[in-house]
This record gives structure tokens, sequence and C-alpha cells, in this order.
């Protein structure tokens, strides 16, 4: 029994900061990704507008 529990707490600390990391690099690239598409939008707007696309 003392084996399982030790196996168990091992595993626990091993994947305990694995987590936050993997969550913390995916919200950074997730927001990179965002201001990168933003951009993409307002560059294809501005490029609209000043050719004189009609917005109908």
């Amino acid at each position: 029994m003392k084996k399982i529990i030790l196996v168990k707490e091992i595993y626990l600390e091993a994947f305990r900061n694995l987590g936050n990391i993997l969550i913390t690099k995916y919200f950074k690239v997730f927001s990179w990704f965002c201001f990168i598409m933003l951009f993409v939008v307002l560059y294809a707007f501005i490029f609209r507008v000043s050719t004189g696309f009609a917005f109908d």
C-alpha cells in the first residue's frame, strides 16, 4: 500500500508543474494568434475602404 501511495505522489508531483507550463504556453500562443488575426482583419478592411469597395 505504501508503494502505491508513493507512486501516486511521484506522479502528481511530476505533472503538477507541467500542466501550468502547458496552459501558459497555450495562452501565449493563442493570444499572439488572435493579435495576428486582428491585424489581418484591419488590413483587409483598410484595403477595401481605400479601393472604394461598396459596402451594400
